[in-house]
């Protein structure tokens, strides 16, 4: 993280704040290396049955340390690319070693994390030509997954707070252009959205937001992408149309292609952010001190 940090920022919550000191605005050296000592959440896999594709899927779900299920907990839903599964952040991006060590710190609101297949076919292995038109489909037919299937599952199995307010979406790549689509689709189910290097499938910025205004019920808009990244432009159509309609997001430029080192850097900083109260000013002048 660097000067080279572009930020269009307008937090959507005034009145409220999220100190200078609960935010790390740079990432360490360490902040993805397991530390023995510190406690550590856990990764499960789950099996829920799909009406949307007519079989039984899988996702990982995180749940925190200390995890008790007499607490309830809100709840990150964290997307992957075209070219992985409920696996790929987990294997390439370690989210529970990121969260575990922010955790240890005090950085974060306890939350459970699922890490879904956003391949919704029958056959969701990341195998054969990951391009062909019937997978590509299937990342979108997943929104139906996740509304009618997944989130009712999870609702039922984990102690998860059932409202929008309480209900975060992001991805990288492919998984970043379905936060935007679901996420921006479907304001009455979630609140936080965070599109990391957000794909080609992204919608145009009218059909994502016919109403702009609509997103002024969101309390987190994130779009992040590396300054390397040739994806960079659906990154910044959304964003600039965002801003011509004054609508409060954050679009994060920082150094980096299209890669984990940038979604893993994307998934600190904007993990912090999530169920709090944040005051666009302070958090606006911590980024631009990098």
């Amino acid at each position: 993280m660097n000067k080279s940090v572009v930020l269009t920022l307008g937090f959507m919550l005034s009145g409220v704040f999220i100190s200078a000191q609960a935010f790390d605005k740079k990432v360490p050296q360490a902040f993805d290396i397991e530390k023995k000592e510190i406690p550590h959440g856990k990764i499960d896999t789950i099996q829920y049955s799909s009406a949307t594709v007519g079989t039984t899927r899988k996702a990982l779900v995180y749940t925190p340390p200390g995890y008790k299920k007499g607490t309830q907990y809100p709840v990150l839903y964290l997307l992957h690319g075209i070219g992985g599964d409920e696996k790929e952040w987990f294997k390439n991006g370690t989210p529970q070693i990121i969260l575990d060590n922010l955790y240890a710190k005090g950085k974060l609101s306890p939350m459970i994390v699922v890490l879904p297949n956003g391949r919704a076919m029958k056959d969701d292995r990341a195998t054969g030509d990951i391009m062909a038109k019937d997978k590509v489909e299937a990342f979108a037919t997943f929104e139906k997954d996740l509304l009618n299937d997944l989130i009712p599952f999870v609702e039922k199995k984990y102690p998860v707070k059932k409202d929008r307010n309480n209900r975060a979406i992001a991805g990288l790549s492919m998984g970043g252009g379905q936060t935007l689509n679901f996420g921006l689709g479907n304001i009455d189910w979630f609140a936080w959205v965070g599109a990391f290097s957000a794909a080609p499938n992204t919608k145009e910025p009218q059909l994502l937001l016919p109403d702009p205004s609509k997103a002024k019920e969101l309390k987190l808009l994130w779009i992040s992408c590396g300054d390397q990244d040739r994806l960079m432009p659906f990154s910044k159509r959304t964003s600039d149309y965002l801003t011509d309609n004054k609508i409060p997001h954050i679009f994060y430029v920082e150094p980096g292609g299209h890669d984990f080192k940038v979604w893993k850097n994307d998934l600190y900083l904007f993990s912090q952010l999530l169920f709090k109260p944040v005051n666009q000013e302070e958090v606006n002048l911590i980024l631009k001190s990098q």
